[in-house]
């Protein structure tokens, strides 16, 4: 397992970062910079391509110059990103045609209406697994080919590709010799069919969408091209890629059926791993590709959540209550419990098993004594009420799967406050397991290109490296337990637009 580090590319939300791991699967060495968010117009959220390009050479190259030897002792390259966010470039020259549409963003709302009215939305479901939600990738893309201007003409005669930012990074790093993409990354665009694992003709034909301008899916552990040696100083294989969900899910080792995660970061994702069985849900979970390794696909059951650790943020920024997050859980501990309130953060609607791209955020029992502690503790709290809503979700569909015996491993910024873990464990009623390595999101995508370069170990191997920091038991009564969610469910029912 020594000889060989891997540099892990992890292009997130609001920051992107690079890590090397050593040969004994360790961090060696960090970059991170945030970039800005756009905000155009209500419920729009866009990046600037080239901030995810720069901000991405940028921290690689602090993350190399730490290492001693710098890129001469890397192996390969894997790259995780946030998933369904949408660009499209010119073919010839790599010039994006305007931003990218991030995954939170709900422009499409009222397409995705119409073509749920022409009945379409079975026929998606049937073939990708997914809704006809604003949150995927296909709506965005129809909306430039429609509203940028000579896009859809450029288009049409093969001048321009559409990718999500794996591709994006991909193309950038290999100097447009590679466009590319991975199963999981593909199978969350609402044009690709996970059955068959091809990308579908007729939704394509459905949403507007071109062939032509779609990239070639490869397993999540794959060659997907070189980088230039330009960029940080000699060539390197770029060896697994996989969105960030599913690279969390590799990195947590949940590799069994039944085995589930839940990464809280900007928002929060919880999938359980059904095995080589797609189970269709029958409860507004996503059937959804966790991994493709040798031509062979791994489903998952995924459940979203679109606010989980930018409530914390809202409380800091949009509020000024906290001047950092961390202060967030102080202030709930100090909160009075007699003073219950519920926040939905539903602030770009609600996911699943909701989903309602309406519905806008609501706080519920205000009274003359509640203060800044309780809104505090309201925010850290929702995130335990919104898992909950997933893991009943799973539980109902995943009936082939044992799911009696649950333990969910978390991961992500808001696994660090004991408090809020300790909480979610007791609306769960199921321990909560925490990892020693929280970054496991780029140690699932480091573990793919890893495993493909010949220098980390086999699934099983590396599935005995999961060390556990610290579990979580239930602690609560069960009848307060479900009187508190029942709480949740009133006030959700309240929020909700239809």
């Amino acid at each position: 397992m020594s000889g060989g580090h891997i540099l892990a590319i992890d292009q997130g939300t609001t920051s992107s970062r690079a890590i090397v791991f050593d040969g004994d699967l360790r961090s060696v060495a960090v970059g991170q910079q945030e970039f800005a968010q756009h905000f155009p117009h209500s419920g729009w959220v866009e990046h600037d391509p080239g901030d995810l390009w720069t901000s991405t050479l940028a921290v690689c190259r602090e993350a190399l110059s730490k290492v001693e030897g710098g890129a001469s002792v890397i192996a390969a390259v894997g790259i995780t990103n946030q998933r369904e966010t949408t660009l499209v470039w010119s073919r010839r020259t790599g010039e994006p045609v305007g931003n990218a549409i991030v995954w939170q963003d709900r422009r499409t709302a009222e397409f995705c209406a119409r073509l749920k009215g022409q009945g379409h939305e079975a026929l998606f479901t049937q073939r990708t697994g997914l809704l006809l939600d604003p949150y995927f990738s296909g709506t965005k893309l129809a909306w430039i080919l429609d509203n940028i201007e000579g896009a859809r003409a450029r288009a049409e005669a093969g001048e321009l590709v559409f990718g999500t930012v794996d591709s994006w990074l991909i193309w950038k790093l290999t100097g447009g010799r590679a466009h590319v993409t991975d199963a999981t990354n593909a199978s969350r665009t609402l044009l690709y069919n996970i059955d068959e694992n091809r990308w579908d003709e007729e939704l394509c034909g459905i949403l507007g969408v071109p062939l032509s301008m779609l990239p070639e899916v490869k397993d999540s552990a794959d060659e997907f091209g070189t980088v230039e040696a330009g960029h940080f100083g000699t060539e390197l294989p770029i060896l697994g890629v996989a969105g960030d969900q599913q690279a969390a899910t590799v990195g947590q080792a949940c590799f069994r059926p039944g085995m589930v995660k839940s990464t809280y970061g900007t928002g929060c994702f919880a999938l359980i791993n059904t095995g080589e069985t797609r189970v269709a849900s029958q409860n507004r979970l996503l059937s959804t590709i966790a991994y493709r390794l040798d031509g062979k696909t791994t489903y998952a059951l995924e459940g979203s959540i679109f606010v989980a650790g930018s409530a914390v943020q809202w409380l800091r920024d949009g509020l000024g209550i906290i001047g950092q997050a961390s202060e967030s859980q102080q202030l709930a501990e100090a909160s009075d419990p007699e003073n219950r309130l519920y926040l939905v953060p539903a602030f770009v609607g609600l996911g699943a098993p909701y989903w309602d791209p309406d519905a806008r955020g609501a706080l519920f029992g205000l009274t003359r004594a509640s203060g800044p502690a309780d809104f505090c503790r309201a925010a850290l709290e929702s995130v335990g009420y919104q898992t909950r809503d997933l893991i009943e979700a799973m539980r109902a569909d995943a009936a082939g799967i044992d799911t009696a015996g649950i333990v969910l491993r978390v991961d992500g910024g808001m696994t660090a406050s004991d408090w809020t873990m300790q909480f979610l464990a007791d609306l769960l009623g199921a321990p909560v397991d925490r990892p020693q390595i929280l970054e496991t999101t780029a140690l699932g995508a480091a573990w793919l290109a890893g495993h493909k370069a010949g220098v980390w170990p086999d699934m099983e191997a590396f599935a005995e490296t999961w060390h556990l920091d610290r579990r979580f038991e239930p602690a609560m009564e069960e009848g307060a337990r479900e009187a508190l969610y029942a709480g949740w469910q009133d006030a959700v029912r309240r929020t909700r637009s239809n």
